[in-house]
């Protein structure tokens, strides 16, 4: 994704909820009165990844984390639900002093920002879903990628990732391989724990009450959520806007960065009160206390 300068993060630990976390922040350059943005990763993968995330957005803080059992961050003993999930992020953006952000979910991390926009609704600005389903009420993807998804192996076998990445994701392998490169194996525990924790979770029953302005973008050529389930967000939505990746598959924010980056930045610079009155007339869009809490 990367279209900017090369940027680096501040990496921590902090005790989070009970749980030693990885957490990184890419700090913005505070031109402008800019939300932060608490970014959710896909299943299995380590917050490297959302670097070029960092290098294409340098106006606003990013936030992310390692989900327990994945990267740097220990796996939980016990599994753990969407919610609890979403605490935890809650208490990952309270360690950094942030009270409102705009949040963006790829994936598993697209479920998961659903469940959070809903949890905390008054802390969140807007809302990006890429390449995500609305749970279990899912439009199923192709047997041959799914099947795969389940085997972690990805993650530890860069030429069995090659290999299999056109199935698995629908994208080609030429642009991602440095995208490969930056995999870190996840805890067996903990990917097992990810696999589990959205059964029998739904966001269709909570996303009418939702209010967020949200932008999704899915690829048509995606094996694994088809364009069918940004299709049903979309009616599900209050304030939605779809955006279609012609060619993209599951991968897209990798394959397809120079054609979304633009897309979203136009997204994130809309005014609130176009999108969503009610949230702009409690919520001025004004930058948190950038004051840096020690790290633990």
């Amino acid at each position: 994704m990367s279209l900017g300068e090369k940027r680096y993060p501040e990496i921590r630990y902090p005790i989070v909820g009970g749980h030693k976390i990885r957490t990184a922040r890419w700090l913005g350059t505070g031109e402008d009165n800019v939300r932060p943005l608490l970014f959710f990763n896909g299943i299995g993968a380590n917050l490297e990844l959302v670097s070029p995330l960092g290098e294409a957005f340098t106006r606003r803080d990013i936030v992310t984390f390692d989900i327990p059992g994945v990267g740097r961050s220990k796996p939980t003993i016990l599994p753990y639900r969407p919610w609890q999930m979403a605490r935890l992020a809650a208490k990952v953006i309270d360690h950094y002093g942030y009270d409102h952000v705009d949040v963006m979910g790829v994936s598993w991390g697209g479920a998961l920002a659903q469940q959070f926009a809903f949890q905390y609704k008054k802390r969140v600005g807007k809302l990006v879903l890429a390449a995500t389903s609305p749970g279990v009420t899912m439009i199923p993807g192709k047997w041959a990628s799914l099947s795969k998804m389940t085997n972690p192996r990805r993650y530890i076998d860069p030429d069995y990732m090659r290999r299999n990445f056109k199935t698995l994701y629908g994208d080609e392998v030429g642009k991602a391989d440095k995208h490969i490169l930056q995999l870190m194996p996840p805890h067996p525990r903990g990917y097992l724990y990810q696999m589990l924790a959205f059964s029998g979770w739904s966001s269709l029953p909570f996303l009418p009450f939702l209010k967020t302005p949200t932008l999704i973008m899915a690829g048509d050529r995606d094996s694994i959520v088809p364009l069918a389930n940004a299709k049903l967000l979309k009616m599900a939505l209050k304030y939605p806007q779809l955006y279609v990746v012609k060619g993209g598959g599951h991968l897209f924010m990798v394959s397809k960065a120079r054609e979304i980056v633009p897309v979203m930045r136009e997204f994130f610079e809309q005014p609130d009160f176009l999108n969503n009155p009610e949230f702009f007339r409690d919520n001025p869009p004004v930058r948190p206390d950038r004051a840096t809490p020690e790290a633990v």
